[in-house]
C-alpha cells in the first residue's frame, strides 16, 4: 500500500482551507493511504479545525513561526513526508475543492510509468472566480478551464495555461506529457524529490513551481497531464487577486531569477532589457521587484 501525503498551505485563509478539507473527505482512496498536512504559515489567527471535523477525520496541523511563502511552507510538508517514508506528495492549494476521483486518477497515471515524475490534473475556475464572468452562460460556470496542461514560451520567458478561459467541451481530454505543472495541484513521486531536492526558497512565491518542474525534467522525468483528475480553483485568492501589488512584485522579480537561470542567451538579453524598461515605465511594485532582484534581495521580499 502506497502512502500519499497532501500538503495544504494555509495563510489567513481558514474558510477556504476548511472547504478544501471537506472536499477531500469525499474522495476515493483506492491503492493508497492518505495523510493530510495543513501547514499554517504564520497566519494572524492560529488555524483550528472544528472539533466535530477533527474527531471524524485525521489531519495534522503544523504551524510555522514565520511566513515562509509558498516555497518554504510546502517544503515543511515535503520534509515531513520524506521523514515519514511517503511514496508521493500532493501539493494542493487551500483555495481549491476537488472531484471525488481526482487523486485516484493522478495516482494511477503516476504508477503507469516509472519515468513519470509529476502528474497534474485538469483545473477549472471555481464558480465566480473566472476572469471574464460575463462571457459565459449560467450552465458553463464551474466548467471554465484554468489549466489543461502548460505551455512555456522561452522567447518571452513566460508560461501559459492551455485552454484558459475556455469552456470545457472535452477538447483537452487526452492524457499526455506537458511542459509544466502548476503548483496549485501536482502529485510528485518522492524519489524525484530525493534526487533533485525541494522548492528553492529564494523564490518565496511564484515561479518556484516552474523551477522545480524544470529540475525534474532535467533529471529525466516526465510531467504528465491527467484530464480525468479534476480540481476547482479560486484563482489567486490568497495573494489579493490577479494584478495585485504582491503579484506585480514577485512575478517581476522571480521571472528574472528563473529566466536568467534557465533561458537561452537571446532570451536572457531580452529579459534584462525589459527589466531596465520597467524601471522607467513599470508599476511601482514591478520597479521594486526589478531593483530587489539586482540587489540580490530574494526570498521574502520587503514590499513597503
Amino acid at each position: 500500500m502506497k502512502n500519499i501525503y497532501i500538503s495544504i498551505l494555509n495563510y489567513n485563509g481558514a474558510k477556504d482551507t476548511i472547504e478544501c478539507l471537506e472536499s477531500l473527505q469525499k474522495i476515493q482512496r483506492d491503492g493508497f493511504e492518505l495523510h493530510i498536512l495543513v501547514i499554517d504559515n504564520a497566519s494572524k489567527e492560529k488555524f483550528v479545525i472544528p472539533k466535530d471535523f477533527q474527531q471524524k477525520y485525521s489531519v495534522t496541523i503544523v504551524r510555522t513561526e514565520e511566513n515562509k511563502g509558498f516555497a518554504g511552507g510546502n517544503n515543511v510538508a515535503m520534509k515531513l513526508a520524506l521523514e515519514k517514508g511517503a511514496d508521493y506528495v500532493l501539493l494542493l492549494n487551500n483555495d481549491t475543492t476537488v472531484h471525488e476521483n481526482f487523486l485516484t486518477e493522478l495516482f494511477s497515471t503516476a504508477e503507469s510509468d516509472e519515468k513519470i515524475g509529476i502528474v497534474a490534473p485538469k483545473i477549472y475556475f471555481a464558480k465566480g472566480s473566472e476572469f471574464h464572468k460575463d462571457r459565459y452562460k449560467t450552465g458553463d460556470i464551474g466548467n471554465v478551464i484554468w489549466y489543461a496542461g502548460g505551455i512555456f514560451d522561452w522567447g518571452n520567458v513566460i508560461g501559459s495555461h492551455r485552454g484558459v478561459d475556455e469552456v470545457d467541451h472535452g477538447q483537452y481530454d487526452t492524457k499526455e506529457p506537458t511542459a509544466f505543472a502548476s503548483g496549485c495541484c501536482m502529485l510528485i513521486k518522492i524519489e524525484v524529490l530525493q534526487k533533485i531536492g525541494l522548492f528553492d526558497e529564494k523564490y518565496f512565491l511564484y515561479y518556484e513551481d516552474n523551477d522545480l518542474v524544470f529540475r525534474v525534467k532535467k533529471a529525466g522525468y516526465k510531467i504528465m497531464y491527467s484530464p480525468k483528475a479534476v480540481v476547482w480553483h479560486k484563482n489567486a485568492s490568497s495573494t489579493g487577486g490577479s494584478g495585485s501589488s504582491m503579484q506585480d512584485y514577485y512575478i517581476t522579480r522571480n521571472r528574472l531569477l528563473f529566466g536568467l537561470g534557465y533561458a537561452p542567451l537571446r532570451s536572457k538579453i531580452a529579459l534584462v532589457k525589459e527589466s531596465l524598461a520597467l524601471l522607467f515605465n513599470g508599476r511601482s511594485m514591478q520597479k521594486k521587484g526589478v531593483i530587489d532582484f539586482y540587489k540580490g534581495k530574494l526570498g521574502k521580499g520587503n514590499m513597503t
